[in-house]
């Protein structure tokens, strides 16, 4: 295979032009998938970009296979969707809850069935999903958050034991808070202050994704200084 194929899940968000960004220059051929069209279009030159919802199983997976289909099977995926929510415990709604393990663990999950067959094919493939330091730590006053990014960090490690014996790395990142004008308005100065920008959590992916962290998979690695 001559061409390193990339699908990188959340691409119309900050941190999804940042990783798309950072991939493109070391050589990779990336497919950005997503919600937000808007978004997408404002993906680097050269960056190709497919319309679609990871959050559905069937959206997944079909928009996998039209990409290996039309571009090549996938080498890698990179999954830097999430959602961000405030609240309390006591004030938790299901919706709140649903929607954050919707998007935050659901995409993850689906996504990672989607492309897992042309990676086995291959005999290697590496996946890299973005967590965050509330799924590590307990965390006040964002729960639905907080739970859903944990699950993730377990899915992550769930998936590194069931994977690797078939060539397949995967690992996570897990900044405190990415400073994007999305999640601006509702950090607090003293969170923001501790905030990652999304150019600093893109090189930890672009490492993970690299053949210098072929012996890492399994990995939770923070983003965050204090």
């Amino acid at each position: 295979m001559t061409e390193r194929v990339t699908i990188l899940a959340g691409a119309g968000g900050e941190l999804g032009r940042a990783t798309a960004a950072k991939l493109a220059a070391a050589g990779r051929t990336v497919i950005g998938i997503g919600r937000d069209e808007d978004g997408l279009k404002r993906l680097p030159d050269g960056v190709a970009f497919r319309v679609a919802d990871p959050t559905d199983p069937a959206s997944a997976r079909n928009v996998v296979e039209r990409i290996a289909t039309e571009v090549g099977p996938p080498e890698a995926l990179v999954n830097t969707v999430g959602a961000y929510h405030l609240g309390a415990a006591l004030d938790a709604t299901p919706e709140d809850l649903r929607l954050m393990i919707d998007v935050n663990v659901g995409s993850a999950l689906w996504l990672t069935q989607a492309v897992t067959p042309y990676m086995r094919d291959q005999g290697s493939g590496t996946i890299v999903h973005v967590a965050a330091r509330p799924g590590l730590e307990p965390t006040a006053g964002m729960v639905a958050y907080g739970v859903s990014k944990a699950a993730l960090v377990h899915l992550t490690r769930v998936l590194d034991l069931e994977l690797r014996p078939l060539g397949i790395r995967v690992n996570a990142v897990a900044p405190q808070l990415i400073d994007t004008a999305k999640n601006r308005p509702n950090l607090s100065a003293d969170l923001l202050a501790h905030a990652a920008s999304p150019e600093a959590v893109a090189d930890v992916i672009a490492y993970l994704v690299s053949d210098a962290a072929t012996l890492v998979s399994g990995a939770v690695v923070p983003a965050y200084s204090a």
